[in-house]
């Protein structure tokens, strides 16, 4: 995502586990917001990229902290109108816990998922 495509997104940590997002304040992919959950047993998500290329270049780092499993982060593209199609890539903290380790990137529509899920093994979301 480039800065002039996308402007600038807000995303604010709601720990699920002991905070659960309002159902009065959940909003559709439709709006440009989503939010992103952690549902892996024992990964520590680090990063969540997007690509208006198909990944031939990335968008910064959209999480302001590390999302620890359990844990989900709202989303929202703060520009007037977002593309539907969203090629994106996740990070996870490696084993040495200093590095980031990259999964191959997915495509979602946000205009019908509200929600992406981060599994151990696959990427889910709606």
């Amino acid at each position: 995502m480039h800065a002039k495509a996308l402007a600038s997104l807000a995303v604010t940590l709601a720990f699920a586990a002991f905070l659960p997002l309002p159902a009065a304040n959940a909003q559709s992919g439709a709006e440009c917001v989503f939010t992103i959950h952690n549902d892996t047993d024992r990964n520590t998500l680090t990063g969540f990229y997007t690509s208006e290329d198909d990944g031939d270049s990335w968008s910064d780092n959209w999480l302001d902290d590390r999302l620890e499993p359990g844990q989900s982060a709202r989303a929202e593209f703060s520009a007037d109108t977002c593309a539907c199609d969203q090629v994106f890539q996740a990070g996870w903290l490696s084993a040495d816990k200093r590095s980031e380790i990259l999964d191959d990137p997915h495509t979602i529509d946000i205009c019908t998922a509200s929600n992406v899920y981060l599994g151990d093994d696959e990427i889910t979301f709606d």
